[in-house]
């Protein structure tokens, strides 16, 4: 595999290429190792996603009237969910990113059921540190 799916539709269509959980959870952290490292020096206090059970940390960076943004965790699940994040949030516009039905694809991926309370909870404070970039005023 090269490179994160393009879209939710590819990525839903790629998790149902696995019949099984085990394999899903491959895929999931084989996403999350594409992503590109975050410098040391961003992994600040400041950087990181509160109601995180991992160390996770986001940066926006300048994009305009795009949502532009780079996540990094010390959790390799953890890193494949960014990734996930990465494809439904990845330079759309401001506007757009408050429109993403990310708990659609959340239940469609089977993360509701697959993931612990915890890294659920992690994952939509994750999300909702998105959706205050994308409500801020352009970069």
């Amino acid at each position: 595999m090269s490179g994160l799916p393009e879209t939710a539709a590819a990525l839903i269509d790629d998790f149902d290429l696995f019949d099984d959980w085990e394999d899903r959870y491959a895929y999931l952290i084989d996403l999350g190792k594409q992503l590109p490292a975050m410098p040391e020096s961003e992994r600040t206090d400041e950087n990181k996603v509160r109601g995180c059970m991992s160390q996770v940390w986001f940066v926006q960076r300048a994009g305009g009237d795009r949502l532009v943004w780079q996540g990094d965790s010390d959790a390799v699940i953890v890193r494949g969910l960014i990734a996930v994040l990465q494809v439904l949030y990845g330079s759309v516009t401001r506007v757009d990113a408050l429109q993403v039905d990310v708990e659609g694809v959340f239940d469609r991926l089977g993360l509701k059921n697959h993931l612990s309370m915890n890294r659920r909870n992690g994952f939509f404070s994750m999300v909702t540190r998105l959706r205050s970039y994308a409500g801020q005023s352009p970069a």
